[in-house]
């Protein structure tokens, strides 16, 4: 049997050695050459069904809604070009100032949402004030609708009177969006740091680790790559509310759209809002589509997310 496996395995040293690398794959056979022009044409057809039945659609779609007795009126209301390339410049540069919400707040939700989830872990008697106060936030901004505490924190505030608070729209509508979103994040964090398994913590504690080196060298890198599709569901849902300090008179592209309307009494600037908003989102939710789905193809072939 030794002699047997030392002439099998004689070819490939000789070839390995002989710096040809691994030796050649046999040809595919004609049953797998069949099988794989199937498959192709198979997708191709699947592709082109696709598209005849989503082209259909819009047009039965559009002659529906054009041909109602009302459209001629919804068109110029809602759809008016002229409108709409007139509002443009002033909703651009609204959306700017929704730019600067989105990545102030993105980063500070993250920091802040770690933060919680990190209190929240927290194990021992000694913290338990500090988890009882972290799992009090998260359920009370969980509960809270956003435009409630964009009211209190924006009018609520200034109202102090005290020196010092910031009275302006941006900062305070920022404000409440961490608020609100940190008590969401800190549950994705939370759940991403308890699907680590026990043993990874208790081997880390074994080589000496303190706390802290354990999370954040162990615990935390394993975390944060199973959460990744979560965190990036919940950017896409900020990119959308960050409109919504429109409420507190900050000049954001929905309060730009707001006093085009005003002026014209033509809705066209809502939809162009929209649009832009929709326009944002868009390749944010195509990568978080993107990520979930690589890290389902990694977790069903068995390896290492």
């Amino acid at each position: 049997m030794a002699l047997r496996r030392r002439r099998r395995t004689r070819p490939v040293l000789s070839t390995v050695l002989s710096g040809g690398g691994s030796p050649a794959l046999p040809p595919p056979s004609d049953l797998e050459l069949g099988r794989r022009a199937w498959r192709r044409s198979r997708a191709r057809r699947s592709t082109l069904v696709a598209l005849a039945s989503t082209l259909l659609f819009a047009a039965v779609a559009y002659l529906a809604v054009t041909s109602s007795p009302g459209w001629p009126r919804v068109q110029a209301t809602f759809f008016s070009p002229s409108v709409a390339l007139e509002s443009l410049p002033d909703i651009a540069r609204g959306l700017l100032v929704n730019l600067q919400v989105l990545v102030v707040g993105g980063l500070l939700v993250l920091a802040v949402g770690l933060g919680t989830a990190a209190l929240r872990t927290l194990r021992g008697p000694a913290w338990a004030p500090l988890r009882i106060l972290a799992t009090v936030y998260v359920d009370l901004f969980r509960g809270i609708p956003l435009i409630i505490v964009l009211y209190l924190v924006g009018f609520g505030f200034p109202a102090l009177g005290l020196q010092g608070v910031p009275t302006s729209p941006f900062v305070l509508g920022t404000a409440a969006i961490v608020l609100v979103y940190s008590a969401y994040v800190a549950e994705v964090f939370r759940a991403g740091i308890e699907s680590v398994h026990p043993s990874q913590r208790a081997a880390a504690r074994s080589l000496g680790l303190t706390h802290r080196q354990t999370m954040r060298i162990v615990v935390l890198p394993q975390a944060l790559r199973t959460v990744t599709p979560a965190l990036l569901n919940d950017f896409v849902a900020l990119q959308k509310d960050v409109g919504l300090i429109s409420v507190l008179g900050a000049i954001d592209a929905v309060r730009s759209a707001q006093i085009q309307v005003g002026q014209s009494f033509n809705f066209t600037p809502y939809v162009v809002a929209g649009l832009l908003f929709v326009l944002l989102a868009v390749p944010s939710a195509r990568l978080a589509d993107a990520v979930t789905a690589r890290a389902r193809r990694r977790q069903q072939s068995g390896s290492l997310l």
